[in-house]
This record gives C-alpha cells, structure tokens and sequence, in this order.
C-alpha cells in the first residue's frame, strides 16, 4: 500500500463532488411545492465504493476514494431532499477509457461500454428516477447497489 497515492483520488472522487454540490446546490430548487419538478444531482461513481460489494480487496486508494464520495452522496441525500433534490450515485459499468484499460482483459465484450453508450445509459436511469430515489446508488441498468 503507497499511501502517497491516495490524496489524488481523494481529491478528484470526494473533494471534487463536494464542491460541485456546494457550488451548485443553491441554485437548485429549494423547496417542495405541489407541481413543482425536483431536482437532480447525481455523482459518478463505482460499483468497487460499494463496502457491501467489495468481493475482490486491493485497489485501495481508488476504492477508498469512491467509498467516500458514495458517503457524501448518501449523506447530502439526506439533507437536499428536504429542499427538493435528490441525490444518487451512478456506476457507469467498465467503460473503454484510459482508465479501465489495464483491466480491460477481465471484462466481457459486451460489458465493456464505449463512452457514448456508457452515457446514453446513464441518462436514461437519470430519466427513470422519483424523489423517492435519492439516497441510492444504482448501475448503468438502474439496478441498486448495495452501499
């Protein structure tokens, strides 16, 4: 374990959501008013955040760091409802980046997603969502993921 390794990850999976939150939370709306359409923050995130899900270990600092930001979904969920927005996490599945690409040989083809289609996905489960869905974390198929 390179502890030096984790501030970055840190930084761009926790530190980056919590700031687009803050920033843009208050220009969200900020009350339930019959009729009224509900908004929707959503952060990216990974199945490998998930402790429930965690079968395989390693990757510490990208899977700490997605722990965290899965934290902070769940936990801003809470308070923004009350305001009228929901809040979710999103994984995207193994998409065909440079970040996937070293572990790409693990994946089935049909499970490997270019990015155009890992985002057609995406908002079609952003489309799908109530109220009632925030505070989960879902997949690139609107199935639940564990915490």
């Amino acid at each position: 374990m390179d502890f030096s390794r984790f501030a970055g990850p840190f930084q761009i999976n926790a530190v980056g959501p919590a700031l687009v939150m803050k920033h843009f939370t208050p220009l969200m709306i900020t009350s339930r008013k019959e009729g009224r359409v509900f908004s929707l923050l959503a952060t990216i995130s990974a199945r490998v955040g998930s402790i429930t899900d965690n079968q395989l270990g390693g990757w510490y600092s990208y899977r700490i760091s997605k722990a965290a930001q899965n934290q902070l979904s769940r936990t801003s969920s809470l308070e923004l409802k009350r305001r009228g927005t929901a809040v979710v996490a999103l994984h995207p599945g193994t998409v065909n980046t440079d970040l996937s690409e070293p572990f790409q040989g693990n994946v089935r083809p049909e499970k490997l997603f270019p990015v155009d289609t890992a985002a057609v996905q995406l908002l079609d489960v952003l489309d799908s969502l109530d109220i009632s869905d925030s505070g989960k974390f879902f997949d690139y198929a609107r199935e639940p993921i564990e915490w």
